[in-house]
């Protein structure tokens, strides 16, 4: 029986072997199509910009990889609570919820080669990764996965403990050779790094999974701009005085070029619905006034935006994430983006705001697990995290898109 040593990645001398290991991982069934990833000679890029980090290979014979899986910690929203100074008589400000944060590791990127499965390699290197994130004082790990992966829920769930915690809606908007129109009335306001950190501490900071160091990720060179949609008619012409007089209705959102990071490519497909497809963006190109719903070009490798951050507030505030959207559309246009994707709650209240198209949209399965012994958890307020009921909204953060 050979000997599988896990330790952890050494970009020196494991660089082309994980991209090996990954492209074989990726190899769909014959007559299948399969969504291949350029991770563009970096392997850690879906992590390395996480406070927290670490990749494991699983190694063979001292010379092949035959498995890798990667994860990263972050402090994050588990839940909400009144101030214990706040009593009756307070003012409102002294008794608005604040966040209960604790500190959650997400696992992902799991792969084993075809020719090592089923011997407990990816068992190993879970468990192994675990116990680096004990160590680092993650209370919680999570995965998500998309919901048809039956191997790799039955891995998580059955045989690591974790349990179904959330299903998320991912949402695919495809970028079309012309330009979407914006709707009238609305008014967009680009927000500074420092402005859009100030509008999500004080609307979105109880949204589970925020992050505490969201002043990070908004600086990120990789996010390109939060946005901030108000009526036209409103006296908020600029950040400060939406924040001294908001709107009745107004929405945000940030967008982060993923594309920055990594490549996909669709592979596997007929010659016949490539040139169908291709024929749609032809015919966008050359009649742009028809607005037609062309499809992208996603038999290249192509780059998508993520939008993360959505809020809002008051009755137009859906029709002003669906300006947004248009918005962060036409953005992806000029970028060369072929998607924009966003990811929200089953129960977003603003989701009937995003534009996506059912074919390429699907539903994501995050699981998560208590880490330790249950003593001394930062989330006392709130009990054990993994039975609390979901909320109306989740914060979704594009480093780990």
């Amino acid at each position: 029986m050979e000997v599988v040593v896990i330790r952890e990645y050494d970009a020196a001398k494991d660089c082309e072997r994980v991209e090996l290991l990954e492209r074989r991982c990726e190899v769909g069934p014959s007559r299948k199509a399969s969504l291949l990833t350029d991770l563009m000679g970096d392997p850690i890029c879906r992590i390395r910009h996480a406070p927290a980090f670490i990749m494991l290979v699983a190694e063979v014979r001292g010379e092949e990889i035959v498995g890798v899986v990667r994860g990263c910690i972050k402090t994050v929203t588990c839940g909400k609570k009144i101030p214990r100074n706040a009593k009756s008589g307070c003012e409102e400000s002294n008794s608005k919820p604040v966040p209960v944060f604790t500190k959650a590791a997400y696992v992902l990127g799991l792969r084993v080669s075809p020719s090592h499965r089923r011997r407990g390699i990816g068992l190993k290197l879970v468990t192994r990764l675990e116990s680096w994130l004990r160590d680092n004082g993650a209370e919680y790990a999570y995965m998500a996965t998309a919901g048809s992966n039956e191997a790799s829920l039955s891995l998580f769930t059955r045989r690591l403990g974790y349990s179904k915690f959330r299903a998320p809606a991912v949402l695919v908007q495809p970028v079309h050779a012309h330009r979407k129109p914006l709707p009238r009335g609305v008014r967009f306001l680009r927000l500074s790094p420092s402005e859009a950190e100030t509008l999500y501490l004080s609307r979105s900071s109880t949204v589970e999974f925020f992050p505490n160091d969201i002043g990070r990720v908004l600086s990120n060179p990789l996010t390109l701009g939060t946005f901030l949609a108000v009526p036209s008619s409103s006296a908020a012409v600029d950040f400060a005085t939406f924040s001294a007089s908001p709107p009745p209705s107004w929405a945000a959102v940030s967008v982060w070029d993923s594309g920055g990071l990594f490549r996909l490519k669709l592979a596997g497909v007929s010659r016949a619905t490539v040139a169908a497809v291709r024929a749609t963006r032809v015919l966008d190109r050359a009649l742009p006034w028809l607005q037609i719903p062309s499809a992208p070009e996603i038999f290249r490798p192509f780059g998508c935006l993520f939008l993360y951050g959505m809020a809002g507030e008051g009755e137009e505030a859906v029709r002003m994430v669906r300006g947004l959207c248009g918005w962060a559309h036409n953005l992806g246009r000029e970028k060369g983006a072929a998607v924009v994707v966003a990811e929200v709650a089953c129960c977003e209240p603003l989701r009937a705001g995003v534009p996506h198209w059912g074919r390429l949209s699907f539903e994501d399965v995050w699981c998560v697990k208590r880490l330790g012994g249950g003593e001394g958890y930062s989330d006392g307020e709130v009990g054990d995290w993994t039975k609390s009921p979901p909320g109306s909204s989740i914060f979704v953060d594009p480093r780990e898109v």
